[in-house]
């Protein structure tokens, strides 16, 4: 199914970086971010090395799920500003080298969405999916016509009609993929990337990308669905770059997609690759996942084998198609500074991040190790279960000391969310004056990625030691260790590990050390040689 002409060429070299806009900067001090925000802090991102920007939803909605709950495709929402204030942020960006990609929520509406008001009145509508009699998960219709449609998510987010790859005359509103209202949704989805692509962004992630056909057994026809958007983009739009949410990278290239994120759900381990990683049982946590450590565990509880079976996995099968993006949390997962998780902990994590061969994406205020925040209430929908309240990872970014932590000028009482109360909390002010501190750490490593292209996704990569520390080869080139346990360990190298010749060169190092054959990795360190 997967388009047969290549991606942007920019994608393989992007360094992505993940806004929730409500939370980034407020710059009209009304305790909400806004695109205005952004603009004016475009030179952080530019100087911290990064080239492609997501926004979480920015579209107009009732903000029952954060945005993703989209009254109006084609305005922006007014808290964030006009239309001609998001075309400047964009235009903004282009010109500091900044790519910025909207999130496109494609399954499913508001239920104050026009399209759903009129559907609610009118039985001959198939823009949803409708029964006439109560089906287990349907809702009532809150208007004139009589019976249930079906929600994607929350019950406030009725399930756009796709179709249904399996028919049913005992269940009429299985419609066909070829019926009126899937067309004519097909067609919308069309209508609405052409508008924004028009207005200068560079494509889209896209929310629950797997859920738009129902009951499809193998993604066959959501694949057919989302391979003929992308053959679309390819010839009309062919340096715009589609990105899934569908935790499955596998899948997703085949579905037509340039890249997909491993994700705290999703795939054949329902996202126990991305978990194994940075997961510690705390922040944001489903009750079914029940998880052991985590790599990234202080005590070397973990292992990296789960990750590097489901990366090569995807890998082979992704390989000459589309990429895997590795994020280091999302505005639905917990951020690496979580639980007991402290800050000398994060600058291995963002080693493995940076020299790994996928994308990386980095969630805002992860590069100055921003912590989730608990004990917050439930804002926005941000509550999915009795342990997983997404608000802690969607606190106002940390900009400088002093009040709201430079994020607004609004009385605190009046923030879309508390800043961290921590006397302690990181800001980029104070981490940008310190040449040693986790905000340059990142930086340098974004830099090194960029003159050793061998480091990014296109690069071999040889894992010569899976466990504490992680010791893997690029392309033949450059070694790179990583330890994130609080204790010291030793691997002994063989010789084709140290280049042959046994002489390295630090590239960028804390902590590591290659003599003899020997390396030697201090607790929470990392190490990144080019081998001689």
């Amino acid at each position: 199914m997967t388009s047969t002409r290549p991606g942007p060429d920019w994608l393989t070299d992007a360094v992505l970086y993940q806004i929730y806009p409500q939370t980034f900067a407020d710059s009209d001090g009304d305790g909400i971010g806004d695109f205005a925000g952004i603009t004016e802090h475009l030179d952080h991102l530019s100087w911290l090395g990064v080239d492609t920007v997501w926004l979480t939803p920015c579209f107009a909605s009732p903000f029952r799920d954060a945005g993703y709950d989209v009254s109006d495709y084609l305005a922006p929402a007014p808290r964030y500003g006009s239309a001609e204030d998001l075309a400047a942020l964009v235009e903004a960006a282009r010109r500091k080298g900044v790519r910025i990609l909207l999130d496109l929520v494609a399954g499913h509406t508001s239920d104050r969405h026009p399209w759903f008001r009129a559907a609610a009145e009118d039985p001959s509508d198939h823009r949803y999916i409708w029964s006439d009699h109560r089906v287990d998960g349907f809702v009532a219709s809150p208007g004139g016509r009589p019976g249930w449609y079906r929600p994607n998510f929350f019950d406030c987010q009725p399930a756009l009609n796709f179709g249904y790859a399996r028919e049913s005359p005992d269940e009429p509103w299985r419609q066909p993929v070829d019926a009126a209202g899937p067309r004519a949704n097909r067609a919308a989805l069309r209508d609405i990337m052409a508008h924004w692509l028009s207005l200068g962004v560079a494509g889209f992630r896209v929310d629950m990308a797997s859920s738009l056909v129902k009951d499809d057994p193998g993604f066959v026809e959501t694949g057919k669905l989302w391979t003929e958007l992308r053959d679309w983009l390819d010839r009309t739009h062919p340096q715009a770059a589609l990105f899934a949410e569908w935790g499955d990278p596998a899948a997703a290239v085949a579905a037509g997609f340039h890249a997909d994120f491993f994700l705290q759900f999703g795939g054949p381990d329902q996202g126990l690759p991305l978990r194994s990683l940075w997961n510690n049982n705390a922040g944001t946590v489903e009750e079914y996942w029940n998880q052991g450590s985590c790599y990234f565990d202080a005590e070397g509880r973990g292992t990296p084998q789960v990750f590097l079976d489901a990366w090569r996995s995807a890998a082979e099968l992704t390989e000459g198609a589309g990429h895997i993006a590795l994020p280091t949390a999302n505005h639905d997962f917990s951020r690496l500074a979580t639980g007991p998780r402290t800050a000398d902990q994060l600058a291995p994590a963002f080693a493995l991040l940076l020299t790994w061969p996928t994308l990386p994406a980095v969630y805002y205020g992860d590069e100055i190790g921003m912590r989730y925040l608990p004990g917050l209430p439930d804002v926005e929908g941000s509550v999915l279960g009795p342990r997983y309240n997404r608000a802690g990872s969607r606190t106002p970014m940390q900009w400088a000391p002093g009040p709201n932590a430079g994020f607004s000028k609004a009385a605190a009482d009046r923030l879309y969310l508390p800043v961290d109360p921590d006397p302690h909390r990181p800001d980029v002010a104070t981490q940008r004056a310190d040449p040693t501190s986790l905000l340059h750490t990142v930086r340098r490593l974004i830099a090194l990625r960029r003159a050793h292209p061998d480091l990014g996704a296109r690069g071999s990569v040889e894992v010569r030691h899976a466990g504490y520390p992680l010791v893997y080869t690029r392309a033949g080139r450059y070694l790179v260790a990583v330890n994130p346990r609080r204790e010291p360990a030793v691997v002994a190298l063989d010789r084709s590990a140290s280049g042959g010749t046994g002489r390295v060169r630090a590239l960028d190092v804390q902590g590591v050390t290659v003599v003899d054959g020997e390396l030697r990795a201090d607790g929470f360190s990392y190490g990144v040689f080019e081998l001689g």
